[in-house]
C-alpha cells in the first residue's frame, strides 16, 4: 500500500525510495517483527481467559512423552492468528497488491481459517482430534483448485504457471503442464509443506524456528525470479512482479522471530494448526510461484526428515508390526531418547540451517 506513495516523489522527493524492493523488504519485515511483539503479550492473555488452552495425548496414547510434557497442559493455542496479523498487516502496507501477492495471501488466509477450525474443534472438545482428515483435504482441494483458476485466468501469471522447473536444470523441464497435473502438483506442494510443519510443530520453538530459516531462503529466491538481470545470470525462471513476494517472505521473518520471543522453551503460547497449516501453505505457494517446489524438499529438509518418520514409522508397523524409531516425528524419538527439549530444538534449527544453505546453492549449481 505504501508504495503507491512514490508517485507522489514531484511533492516529496524521498517518497521515491519506496520502489525500493529491497527497502520495502526490510520495513515489511521489521514491520511483522514489531506488530507480533507489541500484540503478542495481549493475544496471549486473551487466548488464556477464554480457556484456549492446548489438548494433549494421555499417557495410555503416548506414554513417557505425556510425562515429559506435562507442564505444558495450561499453554494457551492458536497463537498463529499471532502470526496471521503480523505477516498480512506487514503484507498490505508493503507489498504491491500483484497477483502473485493477493494469491499468497489467499492461500495463507484459507489454510489459516481451516487450522483455526481445526483448534477451535480441539480446545471445544478438550481433546486432540480436531476435524477428520477428510475434511482438511476437501479445503485444501478447494483452496488448490481456485488458486489455479485465478493463475491460470490472470494475464500476469497465464504465461508461468505451468511451467515445472527442476533443481540442477538450467532449462524449464515442462513449458506447459495440463490442468490436471498442474491442479496435482500444486496440491501436493501445499499438502505435503503444509502438513509436514504442522508435524514439525511438537515442541517449543522448533517449527517456527525451522520457517525462518526456510522464509529467508525463498524471500533470496524470490527476489532473484523477479530480477531480470540475476535471474539471466543464475539461468532461472525470470517472471516479471514476483519479486514482491521477497516482501512476504521477510514479513514470515519478523513475524516468526517475535513469535518465537513467546513461543521459546518454556513456550507461553502454542501456534496450533491455525499456524502451522497455514505458513506451510504460504511456504508452499511461494515455492510453487517462484518456480522452486522441488527445491522445498531441500530446503525444508527438517520439515521433509519429520514428515517420513512419520511414514517410515506407520509403514514398518503395519507392514512388519515393528516400530522403527521410539515415537515419532523424529523429534520425539530424540526426546525420549533422553535428548533435553532445548537441545533437541536447537540441533534441528542447526539441520535447518544448512538444509537451507545447501538448497540456495541450487541456484548456481546448474
Amino acid at each position: 500500500m505504501l508504495s503507491y506513495l512514490a508517485e507522489y516523489e514531484y511533492i516529496f522527493g524521498p517518497l521515491r525510495l519506496l520502489r525500493s524492493v529491497t527497502l520495502r523488504t526490510v520495513m515489511g519485515g521489521g514491520t511483522a517483527l514489531l506488530i507480533g511483539y507489541l500484540l503478542g503479550p495481549w493475544m496471549i492473555a486473551k487466548l488464556r481467559a477464554l480457556s484456549f488452552e492446548q489438548s494433549f495425548r494421555s499417557k495410555e496414547e503416548v506414554g513417557k512423552l505425556a510425562d515429559l510434557h506435562s507442564g505444558k497442559k495450561n499453554t494457551p493455542t492458536m497463537g498463529g492468528l499471532l502470526i496471521c496479523l503480523s505477516i498480512v498487516g506487514a503484507t498490505l502496507l508493503w507489498a504491491k497488491l500483484n497477483i502473485w501477492v493477493t494469491v499468497s495471501m489467499f492461500v495463507y488466509l484459507s489454510l489459516t481459517v481451516l487450522g483455526f477450525w481445526d483448534d477451535y474443534s480441539k480446545v471445544s472438545k478438550r481433546n486432540s482430534k480436531g476435524v477428520s482428515s477428510r475434511f482438511k483435504l476437501i479445503w485444501q482441494s478447494v483452496t488448490t483448485v481456485i488458486t489455479i483458476l485465478v493463475l491460470v485466468n490472470s494475464p500476469a501469471s497465464s504465461q508461468f504457471v505451468g511451467e515445472l522447473w527442476v533443481p540442477f536444470f538450467k532449462n524449464v523441464v515442462i513449458e506447459q503442464m495440463p490442468i490436471w497435473l498442474l491442479f496435482g502438483f500444486l496440491f501436493l506442494v501445499l499438502v505435503g509443506s503444509s502438513n509436514a510443519i504442522n508435524l514439525t510443530d511438537g515442541v517449543d520453538g522448533l517449527a517456527i524456528g525451522c520457517s525462518i530459516s526456510v522464509a529467508m531462503v525463498y524471500a533470496i529466491m524470490a527476489y532473484a525470479t523477479g530480477h531480470k538481470v540475476i535471474a539471466d545470470y543464475l539461468l532461472i525462471s525470470y517472471i516479471p512482479g514476483v519479486e514482491e513476494l521477497t516482501i512476504i517472505c521477510a514479513a514470515m521473518v519478523g513475524a516468526g522471530l517475535a513469535f518465537l520471543w513467546f513461543n521459546s522453551h518454556p513456550a507461553s503460547v502454542f501456534m496450533g494448526d491455525t499456524g502451522s497449516l497455514a505458513l506451510g501453505g504460504l511456504i508452499g505457494i511461494i515455492a510453487f510461484m517462484t518456480h522452486q517446489p522441488l527445491t522445498l524438499i531441500i530446503v525444508g529438509g527438517i520439515f521433509v526428515m519429520e514428515a517420513m518418520s512419520v511414514i517410515i514409522q506407520v509403514g514398518s508397523f503395519k507392514s512388519r508390526g515393528k516400530r522403527v524409531f521410539r515415537m515419532a516425528p523424529i523429534h520425539h524419538h530424540f526426546e525420549l531418547k533422553g535428548w533435553a527439549e532445548s537441545k533437541v530444538v536447537v540441533r534441528f534449527w542447526i539441520l535447518s540451517f544448512i538444509f537451507a544453505m545447501a538448497g540456495l546453492a541450487t541456484l548456481k549449481l546448474r
